[in-house]
């Protein structure tokens, strides 16, 4: 039981990855850098995107949002007059806790990829599916916020060891909190070394220069690799 158990998970991770590398085709042919935008819920991912879609100059941004249900936070972001795509997972993908190459092909032809230069998806908040699936990104971001406590990525090590920059949100919380800041960096480089991370509050707005120079670099440099 537990050979087959996961022979299928392989064979499903393996057509994942079949789709994921064709939505990769598609971006580079548009030349849109794509990031992964990953995080528990809560943790301030829509919040942190508020405040960089319409700043990053020269680059057009477009969102897919990811949630199991409902459109609160596209329609938030679409307040701001960026092209936002809504991708539930329910029902028609069973209420999934994560987005995979499927369904973010799925929506490929809602996202009119020739009007954009960084696109930015959401994925539903969870420390668990949403790594195990590319669907077809440049990079990877992560968002840990400092309620959530210095384990998780103990807790969850595929999350933070897949990512290539981890936002460390809700800093201005910190003098509330009995949170150790440097365990948890200390924790985050046990299961990944030398990670690139951002210090920074979506509320306060520290950090967030920062976080919009990586995001420009990131579609400067995908673009040039194109």
């Amino acid at each position: 039981m537990h050979r087959t158990r996961v022979k299928v998970v392989e064979e499903a991770l393996d057509a994942n990855n079949t789709i994921a590398r064709a939505n990769r085709e598609d971006f580079d042919c548009h030349g849109v850098t794509v990031i992964n935008f990953m995080s528990a819920p809560g943790a301030g991912k829509t919040s942190l995107l508020e405040r960089v879609v319409t700043e990053l100059q020269g680059v057009r941004v477009g969102v897919l949002e990811g949630d199991v249900q409902g459109s609160l936070d596209a329609d938030r972001l679409a307040q701001l007059h960026v092209p936002v795509t809504q991708l539930n997972t329910d029902p028609g993908f069973g209420g999934e806790c994560h987005l995979d190459a499927n369904m973010v092909r799925s929506a490929l032809t809602e996202l009119r990829l020739a009007d954009i230069d960084l696109l930015l998806i959401e994925n539903v908040g969870n420390l668990v599916c949403p790594a195990e699936f590319s669907v077809g990104e440049d990079r990877r971001v992560m968002v840990a916020s400092v309620t959530e406590g210095e384990d998780k990525p103990l807790k969850y090590p595929l999350m933070f060891r897949t990512c290539d920059l981890v936002l460390v949100n809700k800093i201005d919380l910190l003098p509330h909190l009995e949170y150790d800041l440097e365990r948890f960096l200390y924790n985050l480089d046990q299961v990944h070394p030398g990670v690139e991370r951002i210090l920074l509050s979506a509320r306060t707005g520290e950090g967030i220069e920062q976080w919009r120079e990586w995001l420009g670099a990131a579609v400067r440099t995908e673009g040039a690799l194109a």
